[in-house]
C-alpha cells in the first residue's frame, strides 16, 4: 500500500508525534488528581520510562498507545502493511515485556493501560490503581 504523503511530508508528520505529555497522559493525570491520586512523579528515570510513578508505593503506570504498542494487532487483523512498522511494533511489544520483568524483579508493581481503555473506561483504570495503592 503506497503512502499518500511524500517521504518528507510523512517524516514531518511522524516527527510531531510526542512521547511525553500526550493528551492521553495529561487527561489521565487530571483524573488522578480529581480522585485523590496526586503525589506521583512523571517521567521518572526507570527502565521503560513509565508515564506515572508513585515512588513511595513502588507503582509504575504505563499508558500504551493502541497502534504503537500493537493492541491485538495480529488478532484484529490490523497489522500494518509495511515490514518496517511490523518490526517496529513487535520491538515495542518485546521491550515492554522486558521492562515489566525488570521492574517487577526490583519490587515495582507494574500497571499498563491501553489507550482505548483509558479513553472509554478511565474510571476502571483509576480503580485499578486505587486497588494497588
Amino acid at each position: 500500500m503506497a503512502d499518500k504523503f511524500s517521504k518528507a511530508k510523512r517524516s514531518a508528520i511522524m516527527s510531531r508525534i510526542r512521547s511525553k505529555n500526550t493528551s492521553l497522559e495529561v487527561e489521565f493525570r487530571k483524573l488522578l488528581w480529581k480522585n485523590g491520586l496526586g503525589h506521583y512523579r512523571i517521567h521518572y528515570n526507570l527502565p521503560g520510562k513509565p508515564d506515572i510513578v508513585y515512588v513511595s508505593k513502588k507503582i509504575v503506570v504505563f499508558l500504551d498507545g493502541d497502534f504503537w504498542h500493537g493492541y491485538n494487532w495480529k488478532k484484529l487483523g490490523k497489522v500494518p502493511p509495511r515490514k518496517y512498522w511490523q518490526k517496529k511494533i513487535q520491538k515495542n511489544i518485546d521491550r515492554a515485556k522486558k521492562y515489566n520483568k525488570l521492574l517487577r524483579k526490583d519490587g515495582w508493581k507494574v500497571l499498563r493501560f491501553w489507550e482505548h481503555d483509558v479513553k472509554k473506561n478511565s474510571n476502571s483504570c483509576i480503580k485499578h490503581i486505587i486497588d494497588r495503592y
